[in-house]
This record gives C-alpha cells, structure tokens and sequence, in this order.
C-alpha cells in the first residue's frame, strides 16, 4: 500500500510539474513608431483558469523608455498623461510608501530622483540608456552608465529565458511587467489576476508574439496600482489602474 501510494504521489508531481499555459487565442495591432500591440488569452492545462496578457512590443532602435514622475499632487491617471506627454505607449511604474515616496532607484530624464535600495523584493532595475533598454540585476547596475531613464523593482521573473523558480504562487493578482527578448526587442506589459510564480511560468515557456522570445522580464508594481496603454491605428486601449500612483514608464521615440 505505501509503494502506490508512492507512486501516486509520484505520477500527481509530475502532472502538476507538467502542467503548462496554453494560448487559446492571439490578435495583434499596430500601433505608433512600429509599436504592436498584442492581446494574448491562455489557460491552464492543469487548472483550466484563465489569464490574458496584453503586451507593447517595441524595437529599441526606433523607441526607447521615458519614466514620467509624479513627486506632488495632483496625479494624474495613466491613460492622461499618456495622451498629454504623446507617448506610445506605458504602463504603471515602481514601488512607493504610503506618501507616495518612491521605493528604490528612480531616475527620470536623466535626473536622479531615489536612491538604490538594498531589499530582498528590489532585485533588479529596467533602466534606458545610449546602450538601449536593459533590466539588470542590482549588482549590474552602475550609475556610470548615465541612465536617462531607470526604476528599480521586482522580483526577477525570467533570466536567461528560464523562469525564476521559488516565487510567491499562492497570491493571485493583476500583474504589471517589462521584458526585453534578442534582436533589440522590448516590450511592456500587463497580466490578469495570476501569482507571481504563474507569471515566470507564462513569460517564459510560452511564445507570447512572433520573434519575441522573452530573455529577462521583471515585475513591476501590481494589484490595484497595475495599468497599461496604448496608443493604435484603430483607437487608444486603456486598462486603468485602481489607485493613484507615483510614476509610470512609457515607450516614447527615439
């Protein structure tokens, strides 16, 4: 009887182990400055819940990141200041206290607004430079680079395209993301409500856009402060976010 049971136990790991996010469906539409906008629904093959993404895919020769600060109110939403600043497109930014004090580093146009932060959550930093747009582990980082853009978060969601094991996958929430792929590709992005350790799962072993196969993807502030815009051919799609917010990282022109 303890060897079946052994064995059941067994054979219930490796169904769960092998349980994967299938795409059920995907649109994609053009946007600005060779901006795609790509609507993304999938589904767990173990659990049959559900998850949408929807991503701003850019190229990091004809675009690169803004971050646009908010230091005093009023504060204005995302989809507003999208428009009145004529970015492409952006999602919410990084961590902030109760004061609306930013939580690690946090350099916009070029201006150091926070300093970098030692924190187990705070493991890396999506910065724009001459180089192009990077997300960087904390001890990558160096200030020399002359960032003209960069926000510190996490955690790490994918790192050398595998997905970063040992998350929180208890907690379901909506997510908001940056990833960067090979080929000078980018992108910025939103999830529905899923767990952190869901959100490795999907960026990294499922082929979310054409030629965008995700190298490293970082979390960004989620639950209520999650938002994302973009501006394409057809109208703006806009996913507001619950709360007001510090700061929020756009894709502008180069």
């Amino acid at each position: 009887m303890a060897k079946v049971k052994a064995a059941l136990l067994f054979l219930a790991v490796a169904v769960t182990a092998h349980a994967d996010w299938t795409i059920l469906s995907a649109r994609s539409e053009p946007g600005r400055a060779g901006v795609v906008h790509r609507h993304v629904v999938l589904e767990d093959s173990e659990t049959n819940e559900g998850a949408t993404i929807d991503l701003a895919v850019f190229s990091t020769k004809s675009c690169t990141l803004r971050l646009i600060d908010q230091p005093s109110p009023p504060r204005s939403d995302l989809a507003h200041v999208m428009r009145q600043e004529r970015c492409l497109a952006g999602v919410n930014g990084g961590y902030f206290d109760p004061n609306y004090a930013p939580i690690g580093l946090l350099i916009a146009d070029g201006k150091a607004i926070a300093p970098l932060r030692r924190a187990g959550l705070l493991t890396g930093v999506l910065a724009a430079s001459a180089r192009g747009v990077q997300i960087l582990r904390i001890r990558e980082f160096s200030r020399q680079q002359k960032a003209d853009a960069a926000i510190q978060c996490g955690p790490f969601l994918v790192d050398l395209g595998q997905r970063v094991r040992g998350l929180e996958a208890t907690r379901t929430a909506r997510r908001t993301f940056a990833a960067v792929a090979r080929a000078d590709r980018a992108a910025l992005g939103f999830c529905s409500d899923v767990s952190l350790s869901e959100l490795a799962k999907i960026l990294a072993t499922t082929r979310l856009a054409d030629d965008f196969r995700i190298e490293r993807a970082l979390n960004l502030d989620g639950g209520s402060s999650s938002a994302f815009w973009v501006a394409r051919d057809s109208s703006a799609l806009s996913i507001p976010e619950q709360k007001t917010v510090r700061d929020f990282v756009a894709i502008v022109p180069r």
